[in-house]
């Protein structure tokens, strides 16, 4: 079990940055991969960005180059860096924790931050 606490979403202008976190319950050291998602409404929920236990990252396209995902092993936190907001990426961000365990997989998501980005 992995309980997932986000942080850091806000209202900001077009241009602007923010900092997302997320707190894991425990150790996101053996966590196969940690990612954050978003669903903006009347969508579905999709890729932001992914970072394996090896260091591995990959982005959805539409936030290549503005976003970065990062972790801080010590304090069990996963951040993503968003840079050069458009209104576009106005939704609610999820943390999602993604666990391998011999033949099953298990997947935990936090309550989700909002972010709103105004024109």
């Amino acid at each position: 079990q992995v309980q997932l606490v986000e942080s850091g979403g806000g209202l900001v202008q077009a241009g602007g940055s923010l900092r997302l976190s997320c707190a894991a319950s425990r150790s996101i050291f053996s966590i196969n991969a940690m990612g954050w998602y978003r669903q903006a409404p009347g969508k579905q929920r999709e890729l932001v960005a992914t970072l394996t236990s090896g260091g591995s990252t990959n982005y959805a396209d539409s936030v290549k180059g503005r976003f970065t995902i990062s972790r801080d092993n010590a304090k069990n936190t996963v951040y993503l860096q968003m840079n050069s907001l458009k209104p576009e990426d106005t939704a609610v961000y999820y943390c999602n924790a993604h666990l391998v365990r011999w033949t099953s997989t298990y997947d935990y998501w936090g309550q989700g931050t909002q972010v709103t980005v105004s024109s």
